[in-house]
């Protein structure tokens, strides 16, 4: 008989809510060890509190990503602490929307810093730790912004697209040592975000779309449980554009 698989131990970043937060559900939900990070402890603790009430397995690192020291020594921290790190979901991300005449070098500064620099900056520290174990998942969580491109987004676009090419460069780069390395690329999901949105808007968004319907963050979530599982070893490299149909050629 061959042995048990030890519980995976996930890394989600900008874990308290949206996308993040759902993902961090599924993932315990899946059997994950998931260690929640966000800059706000308390909506973590209540997360935790959600998943372990559940059944699950989780903790909480207060972190902001948009530190890379800090950062760095958060998912150090990770590994030491449970021997192991196997799956890394880069989901954090801000935006400082403004057309490119308008956007100011801070505006653009921290986004580039806290949705691409700071990806970089936890797959460095993860990256060890996953060879160690000659297992790994790299999850980064794009957009098709950063597909298509998106007025009054030059920072978040760039970014998001600079994510892609992260993700392309590390495939290659750890694919030989049991660790893969994928980007989700989401469309327009129901989050705090999108919520902002007026009606009208939101109505005409969903004219465009295939299913006729805005995403819901349990939607990216299923593309990061299958792209993070052990299943998954054969895929790397990859954008799957998750977007009710709308950037299909």
């Amino acid at each position: 008989m061959s042995e048990p698989v030890p519980t995976r131990v996930a890394i989600v970043t900008g874990a308290s809510r949206g996308i993040g937060k759902s993902v961090a559900l599924r993932l315990a939900r899946d059997g994950r060890h998931v260690v929640l990070m966000s800059r706000s402890a308390a909506p973590l603790e209540d997360l935790k509190h959600q998943i372990t009430s559940a059944g699950g397995k989780a903790s909480v690192k207060a972190v902001d990503v948009a530190d890379a020291g800090a950062l760095a020594k958060a998912v150090d921290e990770v590994a030491d602490e449970h021997k192991r790190l196997d799956i890394l979901v880069n989901n954090a991300g801000i935006t400082r929307d403004n057309l490119v005449l308008r956007m100011t070098d801070a505006e653009w500064a921290e986004v580039i810093q806290t949705n691409l620099t700071a990806a970089f900056v936890a797959i460095r520290a993860a990256a060890r730790p996953m060879m160690r174990g000659k297992f790994g998942r790299i999850v980064n969580i794009a957009s098709t912004s950063g597909v298509v491109g998106n007025a009054g987004q030059a920072n978040y676009a760039a970014a998001k697209a600079g994510l892609i090419g992260l993700t392309k460069t590390i495939a290659r780069e750890l694919g030989g040592k049991g660790i893969t390395a994928n980007a989700v690329a989401p469309g327009y999901i129901e989050t705090d975000m999108t919520s902002a949105l007026p009606q009208d808007i939101k109505d005409k968004i969903t004219g465009m779309l295939a299913v006729k319907r805005l995403g819901a963050p349990e939607d990216i979530a299923a593309a990061v449980s299958y792209v993070s599982s052990d299943d998954a070893g054969y895929l790397t490299g990859q954008t799957i554009v998750v977007d009710g149909g709308m950037t299909m050629a």
